[in-house]
């Protein structure tokens, strides 16, 4: 795989949402998918959130993979939302750092593939920069540190242009994992930065949430040559 992808810089408009309902994003992201699906000229975006609990299925599937009760999630304030995204089921919650381009590959010329790759060498990067060396694993599409599971990645695309993206588990609580296989996966076990650096005796451990962003939004740029245009999120 190359040092990135080799392009002319191109625009990019980001918007941070902050904590915001699983919907309410998908919502945004299929608003700007759909009219860039209109006027192929319209610059991507790229969206930065935190989710409340929720469970959330892909395409594969995901309800067969969830162990506990639709009334046992309800009670603990945990939604569940159908998607169109490729994978199985998985869990977003706070302290999960999500990335979420709307991006034309087709106009960019970058093959699925090269994407994915990329999204997951811009966790693998980020990780390292907070002392934590993650890897990919020929099981499934995300990063690992040994048989645990630390980042994800999801893709939907439609007309060449892409949603979803990825996850990457940052300080949030993994008890909601123990309610599933992740990803479709049986005895797969799910671990987070806060984790890892907690297990190697940095104790009282706290990752900022804002110097991670920092460092995948910056990293994403790099990879794919984009040129960031900062907006705001108008309600």
């Amino acid at each position: 795989m190359p040092e990135g992808i080799k392009t002319r810089l191109r625009t990019c408009v980001f918007q941070d949402l902050q904590v915001l309902e699983y919907r309410r994003a998908l919502d945004l992201q299929l608003d700007v998918r759909n009219a860039k699906i209109q006027d192929r000229l319209l610059q991507d975006h790229l969206f930065f959130v935190q989710h409340p609990p929720v469970f959330t299925f892909g395409r594969n599937g995901g309800k067969e993979n969830l162990t506990v009760s639709e009334n046992f999630l309800k009670i603990r304030g945990v939604n569940t939302v159908q998607t169109d995204r490729g994978g199985n089921i998985t869990y977003h919650g706070p302290g999960q750092a999500v990335l979420y381009p709307v991006v034309d590959l087709e106009r960019a010329r970058i093959g699925v593939a090269d994407f994915v790759y990329g999204l997951e060498e811009i966790m693998g990067r980020t990780a390292l920069d907070f002392g934590v060396k993650i890897n990919r694993d020929p099981r499934n599409h995300g990063m690992w540190i040994g048989s645990k599971k630390i980042g994800s990645v999801g893709l939907s695309i439609r007309h060449g242009i892409s949603m979803h993206g990825l996850a990457l588990n940052i300080s949030l609580d993994l008890t909601p994992f123990s309610w599933i296989n992740p990803c479709g996966m049986a005895g797969v076990s799910m671990t987070s930065l806060e984790q890892q650096l907690t297990g190697y005796g940095n104790k009282g451990c706290c990752i900022s949430m804002d110097a991670v962003k920092e460092k995948l939004v910056a990293y994403f740029c790099t990879w794919f040559g984009f040129h960031l245009k900062k907006e705001p999120v108008y309600e």
